[in-house]
């Protein structure tokens, strides 16, 4: 009896040994834990308050929004990385351990993330060379739409449907972009057929004469009109002209509905599939 009361007495002790060096250790990281909350809530308030001034400094000044958007999505990034890191220092892990497992947390992220590298990669590739900036209009990826925001790893269009699309920054950097907006002007391309039996220079000086009096299509170049081809039942006729960007959806709606009724007007016919019907007798 007195044997199995030892034994109680000495896993007691134990216990009690290892409860005890539980506190002690509890108690010397104590201080490191409470200085890294403290670092990790003062370092986030300097973070957003750093944040704040970049947006600030670059509202105050000229430059590309493009490279705004991309410098600040990075600053904040790396910050909160730097941030990270001296937190993880406080907690006790020494520099040399905290390199060691950054690199080998590095490669086999690097291995996983491949496709994040490579959208970080085709966003330095889109700052530098510029295809494109915010606010063009652009189309790529089989989507077409204004560019919203060019951040690190993606860029946001937004569509003409008011729909916003996100499109990593390596497939773009990769693959064919239609920019609308690089140039100041465009040209527009109007088809229309008109029967054979209609007049082809009295329809070619209609659409000419439309076009010197929409103000929105440019004089210079000067529009033009040519027979684009000979169809089954209608002479094709295609117009062409120029517009600012910014009016150019106007100008092209304008030629559409104009064509017609001054078509209409000159009697001037727009041939269209007709399906005749015969009665058996």
């Amino acid at each position: 009896m007195s044997s199995i009361t030892e034994t109680t007495v000495e896993e007691l002790q134990n216990y009690q040994e290892y409860i005890d060096k539980g506190i002690d250790w509890a108690l010397s990281i104590l201080p490191n834990l409470i200085m890294a909350i403290i670092i990790f809530v003062v370092g986030f308030w300097v973070i957003s308050f750093i944040n704040r001034m970049v947006r600030r400094f670059f509202d105050k000044k000229d430059y590309d929004e493009t490279l705004e958007t991309f410098l600040q999505s990075f600053i904040s990034i790396a910050l909160k990385a730097i941030l990270a890191v001296l937190v993880v220092t406080q907690l006790g892990v020494k520099t040399s351990s905290l390199v060691a497992i950054l690199g080998a947390a590095g490669l086999a992220i690097g291995l996983a993330l491949q496709g994040s590298l490579a959208n970080f990669a085709g966003g330095v590739l889109i700052l530098i060379f510029k295809p494109f900036k915010v606010g063009d209009w652009i189309s790529a990826q089989g989507v077409d739409g204004t560019v919203k925001e060019i951040s690190i790893f993606n860029t946001k269009l937004t569509t003409f449907g008011n729909q916003v699309a996100i499109i990593p920054n390596g497939q773009l950097s990769n693959g064919n972009i239609v920019n609308f907006n690089m140039e100041n002007t465009r040209r527009g391309k109007f088809d229309v057929g008109i029967g054979y039996g209609s007049n082809i220079k009295k329809a070619k000086d209609i659409l000419l004469q439309m076009c010197a009096e929409c103000p929105d299509i440019l004089t210079e170049p000067a529009p033009e009109v040519y027979v684009g081809g000979l169809g089954d039942s209608s002479v094709n006729l295609t117009l062409r002209f120029w517009a600012n960007n910014e009016v150019f959806w106007p100008a092209h709606f304008f030629v559409i509905e104009q064509t017609k009724l001054r078509f209409d007007k000159a009697d001037i016919e727009i041939p269209f599939p007709q399906r005749v019907i015969h009665e058996a007798d």
